[in-house]
């Protein structure tokens, strides 16, 4: 088991690594496998890389994410210019149906509105425009479209986990009721936190997945 110095070693040097990434503008800390990050940030993109890039780590538990946008200079634009950035991203997007999200731009900040099917198009809708130029949020608040979930849906979820060959998927509890599901169990990495959510959100009619899985080092 890695101690927090080593973690915090590891965070740091995989801030690095990462070409996208300006690490002289994040401080990490560690505690109990606790990572938090804090800075000033100039793009919204750059705050999703960072976050992804410690996902990777091996060993970290859990990640609060203290970072600020603050635009330079050469990225700030109006909210129109985004507005009609973000809606030519979306058009664009095969994975976003067509003309089922909304765009609105306050100060930077866009939110998003509309009804998908899946939630992989609700997330391929916020990665569209979370790179943009002179975005400072996103706030995703598309909604799912209601389909029948099948009665043996918890048994389709387990059968997926057992295809990834994830070796705690015995370790791992999925209640569903109704349209919601909930995780429970341990994993050992945030990549594999993902694939066990990514798994539940694909079975038809959840609409909410509730991730207690908690990451052990």
């Amino acid at each position: 088991m890695k101690s927090d110095a080593q973690l915090k070693s590891d965070v740091a040097q995989e801030l690095s690594w990462d070409p996208s990434i300006n690490a002289t503008n994040v401080g990490v800390a560690v505690k109990n496998g606790v990572v938090t990050l804090t800075g000033h940030l100039e793009t919204y993109a750059e705050k999703f890389a960072i976050e992804r890039a410690v996902q990777r780590v091996q060993g970290v538990q859990a990640l609060a994410v203290e970072l600020d946008v603050k635009l330079a200079p050469g990225h700030k634009r109006s909210d129109s210019e985004i507005a009609e950035a973000a809606e030519a991203a979306l058009k664009w997007h095969s994975e976003v149906p067509n003309e089922r999200v909304q765009v609105r731009v306050e100060k930077g900040w866009v939110t998003l509105k509309g009804e998908v099917d899946w939630e992989y198009q609700r997330r391929a809708a916020a990665r569209a425009v979370q790179p943009l130029i002179g975005v400072v949020g996103v706030d995703n608040t598309i909604g799912l479209k209601v389909q029948a979930t099948p009665s043996d849906i918890g048994v389709r979820i387990r059968g997926a986990l057992e295809r990834y060959a994830l070796d705690e998927s015995k370790r791992i509890e999925v209640v569903v009721s109704g349209t919601k599901a909930v995780l429970r169990g341990t994993v050992h990495s945030w990549a594999e936190r993902g694939a066990v959510q990514g798994a539940a959100w694909s079975a038809p009619g959840i609409l909410s997945v509730e991730n207690n899985l908690k990451v052990v080092r």
